[in-house]
């Protein structure tokens, strides 16, 4: 027994010695937080944060990550492949290197965390071998040729850290479920107001593979008033939805100080906006729409919470930046009339002239920044700006200049506003009009005029 032991221990020892000889000199102290992506198909589509690429065969991850929370994803493709995604965290110090190790499940294409300690464990004790060819370092901006990449585009981006300033763990934990450095969803992950229910179909019997489902702020903006309001009251609620904002805040936001939920509500808006910015998540493009909708239509809770709406404001400006990197044109910034937020932003603006004071101030002229980037970059017209000069083109293709003097502003605003135009003696012939003949006899007249304006006056 004793001799079977020492020859267990001479093997022991000698491919010790071996895998010493072998394996490429590491200082340990240029190790840092890394995460590494395990079993990757190949050239499948990666991405971490704001940035994506197309892996090589020797990409296994991603190093030099600062503390902080981090957004891994990746699909089998480039393509209309669902998309899988992980938050993690990044813990600041001067501790020991952080190793995220994230997997690809093959059999049920998701990307999991590896719960193995001994599978983590053999990863960490192998990054040697893979620290200088298979990991790419940190950055949101990849050249070709890059080690970790294979096809690689360019981002000059530092907004991360912005972008994510609200969204925290008890945040994430709420969204996606208490599961630590792995909040994980999908493309098709759904909050439950979201999913296309299908007549005559059990979900015990659905073929589909269950996804997760995420626990969004319960917006309804069909019913903003509180319970057993009647009357007067719905009515201002339904025009004024700061009441259903502070009940949410209230109810059910999780943070324990008042900023802190306040800041919950950004946060929801912050995630969401990645989610569709990096997983296309149809889902989180509703509930971003939902949030906007409700936010820009508050008025009295624009005072009471003027430093929430000067931080959403802020927000905005950052994420509307990242608007061209969005695919399939999820947003439809740059449609006649800028989709559903312009008219919000008008709204908004003509609420704040009922309020005075620094808060004011400080408020506009944020909104007015970003009211002139929009225009800048997607051709927006202010909303509130009152028509009183433009061009109209006549029937025979003429242009003239039009002036409007004495018209009432609040029905001529924006591209919305009226123009008055004479009607030919065909339009009034066909609209039965009585007074044809008159006009006619007007045109006539107009044009015997104009024809002695032309002649010499010599004759």
């Amino acid at each position: 027994m004793l001799r079977v032991a020492e020859v267990l221990l001479l093997i022991f020892i000698r491919h010790a010695w071996f895998d010493e000889i072998l394996r490429p000199t590491m200082d340990p102290s240029t190790i840092n937080n890394c995460i590494l992506l395990v079993n990757l198909p190949p050239k499948a589509f990666a991405g971490i944060d704001l940035l994506s690429f197309t892996s090589s065969p020797r990409f296994r991850g991603v190093k030099n990550i600062p503390p902080g929370l981090h957004f891994v994803f990746t699909a089998a493709d480039g393509g209309f492949a669902v998309r899988h995604g992980a938050w993690f965290y990044v813990t600041p110090g001067l501790g020991s290197p952080q190793v995220f190790v994230k997997k690809w499940d093959e059999s049920a294409e998701d990307l999991v965390a590896e719960t193995s300690q001994a599978e983590v464990l053999r990863h960490k004790a192998n990054l040697g071998s893979i620290w200088k060819d298979g990991l790419t370092p940190y950055r949101q901006t990849v050249v070709e040729g890059d080690s970790g990449t294979e096809e690689g585009w360019s981002e000059e981006s530092t907004d991360w850290s912005k972008l994510t300033s609200q969204v925290t763990p008890t945040l994430l934990s709420r969204i996606c479920g208490l599961d630590p450095d792995h909040w994980s969803l999908t493309s098709a992950s759904s909050a439950t107001q979201d999913l296309d229910e299908i007549p005559g179909l059990e979900s015990s019997n659905s073929m589909l593979h269950p996804e997760k489902e995420l626990r969004f702020l319960p917006i309804d903006l069909k019913k903003t008033w509180r319970e057993g309001a009647t009357g007067r009251e719905r009515t201002e609620a339904a025009q004024d939805r700061s009441w259903f904002l502070g009940d949410l805040i209230d109810k059910h936001c999780q943070a324990k100080d008042l900023r802190g939920r306040e800041n919950e509500i950004l946060g929801e808006l912050q995630f969401t906006f990645l989610m569709v910015l990096t997983l296309n998540n149809n889902s989180c493009l509703e509930q971003w729409k939902r949030l906007l909708r409700l936010l820009l239509t508050c008025r009295r809770a624009v005072k009471e919470r003027s430093h929430l709406f000067l931080d959403l404001l802020k927000c905005l400006r950052i994420q509307l930046g990242h608007c061209a990197d969005m695919e399939g044109e999820m947003f439809d910034l740059k449609d006649i009339g800028g989709g559903f937020l312009r008219p919000l932003f008008g709204q908004f603006r003509k609420s704040l002239d009922d309020f005075d004071g620094k808060w004011k101030v400080d408020l506009v002229d944020e909104l007015e920044d970003l009211q002139d980037y929009m225009h800048k970059e997607f051709g927006w017209q202010a909303e509130g700006s009152y028509l009183k000069r433009g061009m109209l083109e006549l029937e025979d293709g003429e242009r003239v200049e039009m002036e409007v003097n004495g018209a009432d502003e609040d029905d001529e605003l924006g591209d919305f506003a009226p123009t008055i135009v004479d009607l030919s003696p065909e339009q009034l012939k066909l609209l039965g009009r009585s007074d044809i003949g008159h006009a006619k006899k007007v045109e006539e007249d107009s044009e015997e005029e104009a024809d002695l304006d032309g002649m010499d006056t010599r004759y």
